[in-house]
């Protein structure tokens, strides 16, 4: 992917989460839509890649059904919300 369109997709994915309330998430669609207009589904597998690196930095998490999941082995629908730190949750 040409650099200009990694850099895009990152600030869009920002972009769209800064103008959520706390806590929300985006679906990766909407960053596609924003930055590729009609050719947007064949640009999915780019998306996901550069929300995977943003995850790896620590700016987002990948979501499934609203808990965090490892981008690498995330399958199927996914959602995108800034990080939260869990450090401190307590397991049931």
């Amino acid at each position: 992917m040409a650099p200009d369109k990694h850099n895009s997709l990152e600030a869009v994915i920002l972009r769209l989460l800064e103008s959520r309330k706390p806590g929300a998430s985006i679906c990766p669609s909407e960053a596609a839509r924003a930055v590729f207009d009609e050719d947007w589904r064949g640009q999915m597998p780019q998306v996901r890649s550069v929300a995977n690196e943003m995850a790896r930095r620590n700016q987002i998490e990948i979501c499934q059904k609203g808990i965090a999941v490892d981008p690498a082995t995330a399958k199927g629908p996914i959602r995108l919300r800034f990080y939260q730190d869990h450090s401190n949750d307590i397991d049931s």
